[in-house]
């Protein structure tokens, strides 16, 4: 049992690097484009919900302790507080899907989503009062910029709905019984993912969302 702990442990680590070096090229991409693009990195990032961001952030943050607590008492051996802690995990993560739903829907209503078909900002001339106004110069490098959000938040979300099916299953299967003291490797390996995914979103909210913060701020 120790042997197969180890084995799904280290499949589990093995696994997590390769995601590390997949968003590690999405970092680099942005990078890149942020460097080409900054006026509009900058002026891009500043049509993002702050609020809302940070409100995930907050929301990831505490589902990190809620799993890490399911992982303590699924080796205590405590089914009920394991069930029940990661419950709360799995509510966490709906939470943070339904407010990044949330989010999309916004853009695609402003007519922000960077697909040429969708992507139909106005101009502070056309509307000098819309919050979302794009000078017609930046228009090209914010729809790089919101092509680099949806891509990294995309595939985060993705990630985040496959650690929810991760965490259902774990839950039908602490509530019959399945694990005990001595066999509870599932749990880890799935604490391992979302805490992996939730330190990705760490990186993404600094980079995404405060890139352009002062401009908010300073009502520019």
């Amino acid at each position: 049992m120790e042997q197969q702990k180890e084995a799904g442990m280290i499949g589990m680590w093995i696994f997590l690097v390769t995601e590390v070096m997949f968003f590690g090229g999405l970092f680099l991409a942005y990078t890149i484009y942020r460097t080409n693009y900054p006026e509009g990195f900058l002026y891009g990032s500043h049509l993002l919900n702050v609020k809302l961001g940070g409100t995930n952030t907050v929301v990831l943050i505490v589902s990190s302790l809620t799993m890490a607590m399911a992982v303590y008492y699924s080796q205590k051996g405590e089914r009920k507080k394991l069930v029940t802690f990661l419950a709360i995990t799995l509510v966490l993560g709906l939470v943070f899907l339904g407010i990044k739903y949330v989010e999309y829907s916004t853009k695609i209503h402003d007519h922000l989503f960077p697909a040429a078909s969708l992507y139909h900002p106005v101009t502070p001339e056309e509307n000098p009062t819309s919050e979302h106004a794009i000078p017609s110069n930046l228009q090209r490098p914010v729809q790089v910029f919101l092509w680099i959000y949806f891509l990294m938040t995309g595939l985060h979300a993705l990630h985040m709905i496959i650690g929810a099916g991760l965490l259902t299953t774990m839950i039908l299967m602490a509530r019959k019984g399945r694990f005990t003291k001595n066999y509870n490797s599932p749990i880890e390996i799935s604490g391992l993912y979302w805490h992996f995914v939730d330190i990705v979103w760490i990186f993404l909210f600094p980079l995404l969302y405060l890139t352009g913060f002062h401009l908010t701020a300073s009502g520019h």
